[in-house]
């Protein structure tokens, strides 16, 4: 090992820059992206906006400042970056703002008071068109009375079963509405409205004189789940136009070149959630039937890696200049990477395959830019050629947020293992060496099992691991049945039937381990966070081999969190579809509290006060 590299420390997360992105600019020439970080001393999250030549010549710090800028848009014209930044009030949800490419200073250009999310410029670049959940009038009223200000909230008026969210906390009485915002002068216009119903990803149509966004326009959205529909609005608002497609989840509709179809990524079903994502075209006039272009293929579009340092995110569809080709990310067999298929859906084609984790991307007819992790560093803007709508040759890193971070550092060993599972299934594995691993030696070792338990443990950097690795510990996970990745059977397998085909995987993996020659018998341990902290509460009820645990963020009586997690009443889909006092046994039959009297392993239970998902009972 050279002597200038260490290995990893929990403290390095205060030198890692997570980077979001890329914004390709209109001309194909530049990207914006953002870097973000943490300040020690206050344990604040700031982050500042960068650009970036797509050839790699010229990468420049664009904004600074101890704020939030994050998510830049390129004007129509690629003059003007939009972004959004919480300067100049921290305390307060972040605003939009302007910035000149050549040169010059930021200026805010909206005071709405409320949280602005999705935003994009209109075709000719006069307006902006942006989704907007105003503060409830009870809370600007609290702050114009310092009395109440600093009494805070004594009470919960709750008025709807979907209340809380986690990331999120408390929703508000408001939804999310579309609003425009003029360029120039700042003033905005509210074009939607429901004390109800939220609009999400709203866009422009090619001439501006359309808006498609998806709601679920049920009497109660919350007891609708998968009811969303695609709806179109004149630009100026009005009248909604409903666009027949079939029932179920669907996201980010996007219009064609020439306006005349509509493609969106959707699953079917009413809260089937092992059910594929796929992406679908219908026609923006309602003439003909919605489309599955990626029905026939067992994998699921989206981004369902995990890693623990941010980026993993799922762009919208994008489409060829010409209209005939549509490009989208695909997760499998522990990568995420991006794909094409012709409007027929007739020819599927690998856009680029490299191993690992990818997220937001950009393209023109020449380069696709784009984020992208692995194993073996955190995620950066890269670059490669297109031929024919392929990648060619090999990848250009454009950004080097954290080169020098992994110049110092000196990582585990990484290898990937293909194996039986119990049921004859092939299972996806990873063993994470410490560095300096001498074959000769027994070692401590770890198993993580991911949460979920829908996403997929990848080709991408995990912090937590390596400095697990660091310690001198072999760190093993894998994807057990119950996850995407790895088709719909896969995922379905544990469908009202949690602690079954998983924990069957999740040992096979354990054994497979075990048998290794360098790993110590007698010093196994575990632990995963959220699903995965149940399932470790499964094994330690069902099983004394491993020396000590540790649980995460975890649910261990599935009849309790069905009352207490954000979401867990959508989740009686998954038991029967019914609801736990029509039928206790099926879910204490799933909760490893019925087999807690087992346990024999030390366990340590961490658990996250803000994880919403599975709160402390």
């Amino acid at each position: 090992m050279s002597k200038r590299l260490r290995v990893t420390q929990a403290a390095d997360l205060y030198d890692l820059r997570p980077v979001a992105g890329p914004s390709l600019s209109p001309d194909g020439r530049q990207a914006a992206y953002t870097v973000g970080w943490v300040e020690k001393a206050s344990e604040k999250k700031f982050a500042n906006i960068w650009l970036v030549d797509s050839n790699g010549r010229h990468n420049r710090q664009f904004t600074y400042g101890n704020q939030v800028d994050g998510l830049p848009e390129w004007s129509p014209d690629g003059r003007t970056l939009a972004f959004l930044s919480n300067r100049g009030n921290a305390e307060k949800p972040a605003q939009l703002y302007l910035i000149p490419v050549g040169g010059g200073e930021a200026r805010p250009l909206t005071d709405i008071k409320g949280s602005i999310g999705q935003f994009s410029w209109s075709p000719d670049g006069r307006l902006l068109l942006c989704s907007v959940r105003l503060t409830d009038a009870e809370v600007l009223e609290r702050e114009k009375d310092e009395g109440k200000k600093k009494l805070g909230i004594v009470a919960r008026h709750i008025k709807r079963v979907h209340y809380k969210y986690d990331g999120a906390g408390f929703l508000p009485e408001e939804r999310w509405h579309i609003w425009t915002v003029d360029a120039r002068t700042g003033k905005a216009k509210q074009l939607t409205e429901s004390p109800v119903c939220d609009e999400f990803s709203p866009r422009w149509s090619p001439d501006g004189q359309q808006i498609v966004f998806v709601s679920n326009r049920a009497e109660d959205p919350d007891f609708n789940p998968g009811g969303d529909d695609i709806y179109l609005m004149p630009a100026a608002g009005g009248e909604l136009t409903r666009i027949e497609a079939p029932f179920g989840n669907k996201s980010q509709p996007v219009f064609s070149p020439d306006g005349q179809m509509i493609a969106y990524y959707g699953s079917l079903g009413r809260g089937d959630w092992w059910q594929h994502n796929h992406l679908w075209v219908v026609p923006a006039d309602g003439s003909g039937p919605a489309r599955s272009l990626t029905g026939a293929h067992d994998f699921y579009v989206g981004n369902a890696s995990i890693n623990d340092t941010g980026g993993g995110v799922t762009p919208a569809p994008l489409w060829s200049a010409d209209g005939q080709r549509l490009y989208f990310p695909v997760s499998q067999h522990g990568n995420t990477t991006l794909h094409s298929i012709s409007l027929a859906g007739d020819d599927l084609q690998t856009v680029l395959g490299d191993p690992g984790m990818m997220g937001a991307y950009g393209l023109d007819a020449d380069r696709v830019v784009y984020w992208h992790s692995t194993f073996a560093g955190m995620g950066e803007i890269k670059a490669q050629k297109l031929v024919d709508g392929v990648a060619n040759g090999s990848s250009r890193q454009l950004s080097r947020s954290n080169s020098d971070y992994f110049r110092r550092v000196t990582l585990g060993q990484m290898e990937e293992v293909w194996f039986k599972g119990p049921a004859g299934n092939d299972l996806q594995g990873w063993i994470l060496k410490p560095p300096g691993f001498d074959p000769a030696k027994k070692y401590p070792s770890i198993m993580e099992i991911h949460g979920g338990p829908l996403g997929q443990y990848a080709d991408a950097y995990m912090h937590e691991f390596e400095f697990l690795a660091a310690n001198g510990y072999v760190v093993y996970f894998a994807n057990p049945r119950g996850g995407y990745g790895y088709g719909e059977a896969h995922a379905k397998a544990i469908w009202n039937d949690h602690g079954g085909a998983d924990y069957d995987d999740v040992m096979a993996w354990a054994n497979y381990v075990k048998a290794l020659p360098y790993i110590d018998e007698d010093r196994r341990g575990l632990t995963g966070g959220s699903y995965g902290g149940f399932m470790v509460n499964w094994i330690i009820g069902h099983t004394a081999e491993f020396r000590a645990a540790v649980t995460q963020r975890s649910i261990s009586n599935r009849l309790s969190s069905y009352g207490s997690s954000d979401i867990n009443w959508l989740r009686e889909i998954t038991f029967d579809d019914e609801p736990p006092w029509e039928n206790l046994e099926n879910y204490w039959r799933q909760s490893p509290l019925k087999h807690i009297a087992n346990a024999k392993t030390p366990t340590l239970v961490i658990h996250s006060e803000q994880d919403l998902r599975c709160p402390i009972e």
